[in-house]
């Protein structure tokens, strides 16, 4: 089943049963097919409240988080939409504040289905219309839009100018959905990649980015100004400065005064943060206020992010004291990001499990000084990197030779309890693994 959909409830799960059965079973880049659903369901993507679209490799859902959180903080209602999902579908579909319910999910799902049958529609093509759906009819004050894949033919990229283009880090990640270059597309990946992800830039919307090398900043700018867009980025608009305790934000366009505290791990989250801030600051009036950002910041949360379990059937396996870390990251920038996330940590365990068509050395040269361990584990479900082949390129390639093939997240933690001295832990490698291991731990992401 498509990114492995699945429900308690009946009626959701006779809905999901069905897109299974007519959805192609695959990622398809183009806007023909979305934008033929969405005609049928009245095109409800052009009755949707003011909207934050933000793309990127990665960071992108936690700059969603941030920017709910703080809009939340300013007593605005906010609708997300976000993929993919860590245990259960609903988590894509956020009104009003709330996890879309059962019901209500059912409901919008059959009637999406029932009106795509010939399209031969995607998995994520019905959920986004069926979010759409949702969003169009439930009154809420802005709409948070997370890309799927790409950015120029991705599904959600339907929708009119929004209030806001925001596109966070830019890394080499789904090389096989790429498009063969044409004319006027930049040969080289990571261009190409800039290249697709403005292409959710519009003529009306402001412009938010991260920093990028130079020609990828000259690309960005270029699009940019194809569509007579102002952009407001990273080092030429703004900046994160870190303190001790946290971050400062300045900008062109007025800085916050009081330090910024995340309690996500990692200095990219400044970054992240920092990118929701400018595509707050980019909007018209109200802002939110210095307050408003600063208690957004400290309670933003993105389950599967550097996220420190808590007590549950997998942490019960390790010795008291044993902190197990999770991070969803898969490719070689998410691998840098973790590399800077545990610059001061000590060595840890790792237990990693990767999709076949991830670079798997590329994700974990990066961090390879803070392996005490390797333990590689498949992930459920899906085609991955055979963990007796993640064990040996470990050993030949990083040079770690304690390395072990486990059968699963508890055999792995078992074994790190029974064999290996006394070190914190990271599973790391999928948010598929990553969803796996919080319905495991008995910790679902709300």
């Amino acid at each position: 089943m498509p990114d492995h959909a699945h429900s308690s409830d009946p009626a959701v799960q006779t809905q999901l049963d069905r897109l299974a059965a007519l959805s192609p079973g695959r990622d398809i880049l183009g806007l023909e097919r979305i934008a033929e659903l969405c005609a049928r369901l009245g095109n409800p993507h052009n009755d949707l409240p003011r909207i934050f679209h933000v793309a990127g490799t990665n960071g992108k859902g936690s700059t969603c988080a941030y920017l709910r959180s703080i809009l939340e903080a300013q007593g605005r209602r906010v609708h997300s939409y976000t993929s993919p999902h860590l245990v259960r579908f609903n988590e894509r579909i956020r009104l009003a504040g709330t996890l879309i319910d059962d019901a209500l999910l059912a409901a919008l799902l059959h009637e999406v289905l029932d009106v795509a049958a010939d399209l031969q529609a995607s998995f994520f093509e019905v959920t986004t219309a069926a979010a759409f759906l949702a969003f169009a009819r439930i009154p809420a004050d802005d709409c948070i839009i997370e890309v799927g894949l790409g950015g120029r033919l991705d599904a959600t990229n339907i929708i009119p100018a929004p209030a806001v283009c925001g596109i966070a880090s830019l890394g080499i990640d789904h090389e096989a959905f790429l498009l063969a270059p044409e004319e006027g597309v930049p040969a080289e990946a990571i261009e190409r990649i800039a290249w697709e992800k403005t292409g959710i830039f519009k003529p009306g919307a402001a412009l938010a980015t991260l920093a990028y090398p130079d020609h990828v900043m000259k690309l960005v700018r270029d699009r940019a100004a194809a569509v007579d867009g102002t952009l407001f980025s990273e080092g030429d608009g703004w900046a994160v400065v870190p303190e001790t305790n946290g971050f400062r934000w300045q900008s062109n366009r007025g800085s916050i005064a009081p330090t910024l505290r995340s309690r996500m791990a990692g200095a990219h989250q400044m970054r992240n943060a920092g990118l929701a801030i400018a595509m707050l600051r980019s909007t018209a009036e109200p802002q939110p206020s210095g307050d408003d950002i600063g208690k957004g910041i400290a309670t933003a949360f993105w389950p599967g992010r550097m996220q420190r379990l808590g007590d549950g059937p997998l942490t019960k396996l390790l010795p008291d004291g044993t902190d197990i870390w999770l991070d969803g990251g898969h490719n070689p920038d998410a691998g840098a990001a973790l590399a800077m996330a545990l610059a001061d940590q000590p060595q840890l365990h790792i237990v990693c499990g990767l999709l076949g068509n991830k670079d798997a050395m590329g994700f974990l040269c990066p961090f390879a000084d803070k392996i005490a361990s390797f333990q590689a584990v498949p992930i459920p479900g899906h085609d991955d990197h055979d963990p007796k082949n993640l064990c040996h390129w470990v050993q030949s390639e990083l040079g770690i030779a304690d390395t072990q093939p486990c059968d699963d997240v508890a055999a792995a933690l078992a074994f790190i309890a029974a064999h290996r001295p006394a070190a914190d832990v990271l599973i790391c490698g999928s948010l598929y693994l990553a969803g796996d291991v919080l319905r495991r731990n008995d910790e679902l992401p709300d």
